[in-house]
C-alpha cells in the first residue's frame, strides 16, 4: 500500500458524510439548483440543434448521424460548423422518440439528471484528487478526503456557470462528454489496484480509459482531453514524479532517470497508450470530417480576424481572464458574448490589460508552487488543479484553431473541476491558519447558498427566450445579437413596434448585421413602409451577396412597388444561391400571377410543392388559379393531389370544396366545407360559400343558416349580404306563392 501522505481534511472544520449519504446530499443540492428548469421551452441554439435538425426524425437513417454535424449539416459541406457529436444527437433522438415529438419537458429532465449524475461522481473524483489513490488490503479505494471531497463536489455541483449547459438542452453535449471524461478517469484509476510488490497494472482498464475517451470525444470534443489529463495524473500520482527534479536532470543530462520515475511502474508504456490511442481518436475523426476547419466570421470570433499578432495574443488572454472570473464570480452571465459585447483590445494603454497581468501573476504563482513547492502532497494538488483547469480548456483556446465564440459558459464546466480543486485546497491551507475555523466554514455555507439562489435564478430566466434574451441586455449592452434576439422574440408575439426598436440598435451596433437588416426590412414591408424597406434589404445583399433570404424579401418588396422585372430577378438571384427554396418559389409564383403569366406561375407553385410537399399556400394557389381560369378538372386533380399529402389542412379543403361545387358534385363539396367549419368554425368565407353551395343545391333553409352564421362572424364579407338578400327574396316568393 503507498505511504500515507498529509491529511487535507485535518484542519477542515467541515461536514463528515459517510460516501453514500455525501453523495445523496450533492445529488439533492444539485437538483434543487436547476429543478425549476425541467419545464422550460426550446430557448436559442436549441431551434437549429433539435426542432430543425432532421436527424432526430425517425425518417432520416441513423447512419445518417455518423455523417451529420451536430446541426444535421453533412460534414462535407463547407457550411457544416464540424461539431462532430453523433452520440448526442442520438440521445436528442430517443427523447424525441419516447416523447412523440417536440416536448421540451423529457429533454430538460434528461439535462437535470445528467447533471446530478455527474455531480455525485465527483465525489469520488475528487476524493482521488485532493486525498491521493490508495486502496485498502481487499483492493477497495479508500477516502482520504470525506470533507473536502464533499465540499469540492458540492461547489461543482452548484456553480452557476453551469447553467447553460443544464437548463440549454444543448448543453446536453457538455453534459455527456463530462460524464464519459469522469468515467474514462475513474476507469484509469481501476488500473493501478496495487499487489504485493505495487508495481503491476491493468492494460484492460487502460483501454477502457481510452474507448471511454473516445466516447467522451463523440458526446463534444473536449473530451479528448481526458487522456492528457490520465498521463499528468500518471506521472504526478502513480509515479509520484517530481517534474521540477526531472526537468533539471534532463537539462544537466543525468542518467538516473529511472530514479526521478520516469520508467517506473510502465509509466512510458501507459503514456504511449494513451498517446497511440489518442492519435488513432483524432485521425478518424479528421477523416470522418472530410474538409478543412469551418469557416467562421469576424463577428464570431473578432480577434482570431485581427491582423496584429500582438492584438490576436492580447485579446485572447484577456478571454482567459474572463473565463476565470465567471469561475470566481459568476455572477454576471449572459447566452453569447460576440458582436461587440467584449470590444477588443487595441493598446496596451487599455485599462483591462490589468485582468490579463492579475491572470498571469496568479497562473505563475501557482506553477511556481506547483513546481518548486518541497510539500509533495500539495505539488500534487496544485498541479492537478492547474491540469483540471487548464487542459480540458485548450480546445477552446483558439490556440490549435479558431473557435466559433469569444466566450460560452458552456465550455468551462469541464475545467470547473479545477478551479474547485483550488478554492477547497486554499480553504484548507486557510482553516489551518484560521483561529476561528467555525466562521470560515459558515462563509463557505455562504458562499454555496448565494450559488444555489443564483443557479435557481439563472434556470428561470433559461425557461424562455423572453427572460433569456432580456437577461442579458444589462450583461452585454453592447451586443447586437442580444438586441437582435429581443427584437426577434417581440416580433414573433406580434409587437413589432417595439420589435423594430431593438432591431434598429442591433443595426446601429453592427452595420454590417445583415439578419437584423433583413428582419427590420421585411417588418417595415407588412407596414407598407417600402422605401426604408428596400433599402435595408438591398443593403443586405450588398453586404453579404449569397443571402437568399434576403434576396427574396427585397423581390417582395419591389414587387409589392411595381417593379416587377426586378422582382423576378431577384427572385432567381435568391433561387442561385438557395437552389432549394420552395417560399421563394412560391412568391415567384405569385409574381407571375400578377403579370398574368398563369403557366409560370403554376411551374413556380409545382417546383414549391416538389421541394416542399406539405406546402399548403402553393397547393392553394395552384388550385385556385386553375379554378379561376376554368380549368376545374386540373383544379380538382391538384387539389385532390394537395389533400392526399396535407389530409387536415382545412384551407385546401375549402378550395377544393369550391371547385366541386361548381362542377355539380354537390354531396362531396358539402362533406369538404363541413370538414373544413369543423376544423375552423369561425371562417365567415366557409359558411358563405358553403350557403352558395345549398342556394345552387336548392336546399334554401340551409343556405339561409349559413349565410346568416357568416354575416354574424363578419357583417362586412364581400357578396355574401348581395345573396343572403337574393335567397331572402326568393323564399318570400316562395311563401307567397304557398300562401296563394
Amino acid at each position: 500500500m503507498a505511504q500515507t501522505e498529509p491529511n487535507l481534511d485535518h484542519d477542515v472544520s467541515w461536514f463528515l458524510l459517510p460516501s453514500y449519504w455525501a453523495k445523496m446530499v450533492v445529488a439533492l443540492i444539485s437538483f434543487l439548483c436547476f429543478a425549476n428548469s425541467y419545464d422550460g421551452d426550446f430557448v436559442f441554439d436549441d431551434s437549429e440543434a433539435i426542432i430543425n435538425n432532421k436527424d432526430l426524425r425517425a425518417e432520416t437513417p441513423l447512419g445518417d448521424l455518423w455523417h451529420h454535424d451536430f446541426w444535421g449539416s453533412k460534414l462535407s459541406s463547407n457550411t457544416s460548423h464540424k461539431s462532430y457529436r453523433p452520440l448526442t444527437v442520438l440521445t436528442f433522438r430517443i427523447n424525441y422518440l419516447f416523447a412523440g415529438g417536440f416536448y421540451p419537458v423529457g429533454f430538460h429532465v434528461i439535462n437535470i439528471i445528467l447533471h446530478c449524475t455527474i455531480s455525485v461522481l465527483m465525489v469520488d473524483v475528487f476524493s482521488i484528487l485532493l486525498g491521493g489513490l490508495q486502496f485498502s488490503n481487499k483492493g477497495r479505494r479508500l477516502n482520504l478526503a470525506p470533507k473536502t471531497s464533499l465540499l469540492a463536489a458540492l461547489l461543482f455541483a452548484v456553480h452557476p456557470v453551469h447553467t447553460e449547459c443544464v437548463a440549454g438542452i444543448v448543453g446536453r453535449a457538455d453534459l455527456l462528454c463530462a460524464l464519459f471524461f469522469l468515467l474514462s478517469f475513474l476507469g484509469y484509476c481501476k488500473a493501478f489496484r496495487e499487489n504485493k510488490e505495487g508495481h503491476n497494472f491493468s492494460i484492460f482498464w487502460v483501454l477502457v480509459s481510452v474507448i471511454l475517451g473516445a466516447v467522451a470525444m463523440l458526446c463534444k470534443e473536449q473530451g479528448i482531453t481526458v487522456l492528457g489529463l490520465n498521463a499528468v495524473f500518471d506521472a504526478l500520482v502513480i509515479n509520484k514524479l517530481n517534474v521540477l527534479e526531472l526537468i533539471q536532470k534532463l537539462l544537466h543530462k543525468d542518467k538516473s532517470l529511472e530514479n526521478a520515475g520516469l520508467l517506473r511502474k510502465g509509466l512510458l508504456f501507459r503514456i504511449t497508450l494513451l498517446m497511440s490511442g489518442g492519435a488513432s481518436i483524432l485521425y478518424i475523426r479528421w477523416r470522418i470530417m472530410g474538409t478543412g476547419p469551418p469557416a467562421f466570421t469576424e463577428v464570431d470570433n473578432p480577434a482570431s480576424f485581427a491582423d496584429s499578432l500582438f492584438v490576436r495574443a492580447i485579446n485572447y488572454n484577456y478571454y482567459y481572464s474572463l473565463n476565470a472570473w465567471l469561475l470566481l464570480c459568476p455572477w454576471w452571465l449572459c447566452f453569447d458574448w460576440s458582436m461587440g459585447c467584449i470590444p477588443l483590445i487595441k493598446s496596451v494603454s487599455d485599462w483591462r490589460i490589468i485582468a490579463l497581468a492579475a491572470l498571469w501573476f496568479c497562473l505563475i504563482g501557482l506553477i511556481c508552487q506547483a513546481l518548486c513547492s518541497e510539500d509533495s502532497h500539495k505539488r500534487r494538488i496544485l498541479t492537478l488543479g492547474l491540469g483540471f483547469l487548464i487542459i480540458p480548456f485548450l480546445p477552446a483556446s483558439n490556440l490549435f484553431f479558431r473557435v466559433g465564440f469569444v466566450i460560452a459558459e458552456r465550455v468551462i464546466y469541464l475545467p470547473s473541476i479545477g478551479y474547485c480543486i483550488l478554492f477547497t485546497y486554499g480553504f484548507s491551507l486557510l482553516s489551518k491558519q484560521a483561529k476561528k475555523k467555525k466562521i470560515l466554514a459558515v462563509a463557505v455555507l455562504g458562499i454555496l447558498l448565494i450559488n444555489v439562489m443564483r443557479c435557481a435564478l439563472r434556470s428561470s430566466q433559461w425557461r424562455s427566450e423572453e427572460q433569456l434574451f432580456r437577461s442579458a441586455l444589462s450583461v452585454c449592452p453592447l451586443n447586437a445579437k442580444v438586441h437582435y434576439n429581443v427584437g426577434k422574440n417581440l416580433a414573433d408575439k406580434g409587437n413589432q413596434s417595439a420589435a423594430i426598436k431593438y432591431y434598429r440598435e442591433a443595426v446601429r451596433l453592427n452595420p454590417k448585421y445583415v439578419h437584423a437588416m433583413n428582419n427590420l426590412g421585411n417588418i417595415l414591408k407588412e407596414r407598407n413602409e417600402l422605401q426604408e424597406a428596400e433599402e435595408l434589404l438591398s443593403l443586405a445583399v450588398q453586404i453579404q451577396p449569397d443571402f437568399a433570404a434576403a434576396w427574396m424579401n427585397l423581390g417582395i418588396v419591389q414587387n409589392s412597388l411595381r417593379r416587377f422585372e426586378e422582382a423576378e430577378q431577384s427572385y432567381w438571384t435568391a433561387i442561385k444561391h438557395r437552389k432549394k427554396y420552395p417560399d421563394c418559389y412560391y412568391n415567384l409564383g405569385r409574381l407571375y400571377a400578377d403579370l398574368n403569366r398563369h403557366i409560370d406561375a403554376l411551374n413556380a407553385w409545382r417546383n414549391a410543392t416538389v421541394l416542399k410537399p406539405e406546402h399548403s399556400l402553393a397547393w392553394n394557389n395552384m388550385i385556385i388559379l386553375l379554378d379561376n381560369t376554368g380549368n376545374l378538372a386540373q383544379a380538382e386533380a391538384v387539389g385532390r393531389e394537395a389533400l392526399g399529402l396535407i389530409p387536415n389542412d382545412h384551407s385546401l379543403m375549402f378550395s377544393l370544396a369550391n371547385v366541386l361545387g361548381k362542377s355539380q358534385k354537390y354531396k362531396e363539396s358539402e362533406a369538404l366545407f363541413l370538414k373544413a367549419i369543423k376544423a375552423n368554425p369561425n371562417a365567415a368565407s366557409y359558411h358563405g360559400n358553403l350557403a352558395v353551395l345549398y342556394h345552387r343545391w336548392g336546399n334554401l333553409e340551409l343556405a339561409k343558416k349559413h349565410y346568416e352564421v357568416s354575416l354574424k362572424l363578419d357583417p362586412m364579407a364581400p357578396g355574401t349580404k348581395e345573396n343572403y338578400n337574393l335567397l331572402r327574396r326568393k323564399l318570400e316568393q316562395l311563401q307567397k306563392k304557398g300562401g296563394a
